[in-house]
């Protein structure tokens, strides 16, 4: 395997998605599976791949991805942060679309913590007067 000219790293609510480019055909490797495979979902890949087509770049570089926790649109949003980051790192000139795009921006919703006395973070028990 090819050495890789940049990895990034992107992270979205648990997950964390390390992403490697190399010169190559566009081919999307996620966990060693195709992208078709790790996310059926149309919708997902679309958001995943968005700054490969905004920058004009989808058929250049081969991704090789390490995707770790999280659920599957956190992990679309990881990998999204990733490769904007990765193709800044590559080529600088691109900065001003990705960021103008939002795809630079990190997400920084996570999810609130349970607090005791509620059944979940806000969600309080069925109050009784009686």
């Amino acid at each position: 395997m090819a050495k890789p000219l940049v990895q990034s790293t992107g992270r979205r609510k648990a997950a964390v998605a390390r992403v490697r480019l190399r010169p190559g055909a566009g081919v999307i490797t996620i966990n060693r599976r195709p992208i078709e495979e790790y996310f059926p979902a149309a919708t997902h890949r679309v958001h995943a791949t968005e700054p490969l087509r905004v920058a004009g770049r989808a058929e250049d570089y081969d991704v090789d991805v390490t995707m770790d926790g999280g659920g599957i649109s956190g992990q679309a949003g990881a990998l999204r942060l990733g490769l904007a980051r990765g193709l800044v790192e590559l080529d600088p000139e691109l900065r001003a679309n990705l960021k103008r795009a939002g795809l630079l921006t990190r997400d920084a919703r996570e999810k609130e913590s349970k607090k005791y006395g509620l059944k979940k973070a806000r969600k309080a028990p069925q109050y009784s007067k009686r």
